[in-house]
């Protein structure tokens, strides 16, 4: 199945969280962080939001830094997505 964001929606798919800090401890499920980087799989085409133009500054494949509780979680064919604004997109990463 294939997803399309509309207007300024971005679609991103979760970076696993690492598993094992620097000094090799393994961390139970329940301590680890929320991941806030993602690699983005799908881009809407931008348009007009309250009256501004909105440019679409990602594209599919860049990673990402986003806002830790952004956007709307869906599941779709088994695989985990988030849906958010481009607007709690904090970074690319280079």
């Amino acid at each position: 199945m294939k997803i399309r964001p509309l207007g300024d929606r971005v679609v991103i798919k979760k970076l696993e969280a690492e598993e094992t800090t620097k000094s090799g401890i393994v961390l139970p499920g329940s301590a680890k962080e929320k991941p806030q980087e993602a690699e983005v799989v799908a881009v809407g085409i931008g348009g007009t939001v309250d009256g501004k133009e909105v440019k679409m500054e990602v594209k599919v494949g860049d990673k990402v830094l986003f806002s830790k509780y952004a956007g709307n979680e869906v599941k779709i064919d088994a695989q985990e997505y988030t849906i958010l604004k481009q607007d709690d997109i904090l970074a690319i990463i280079e």
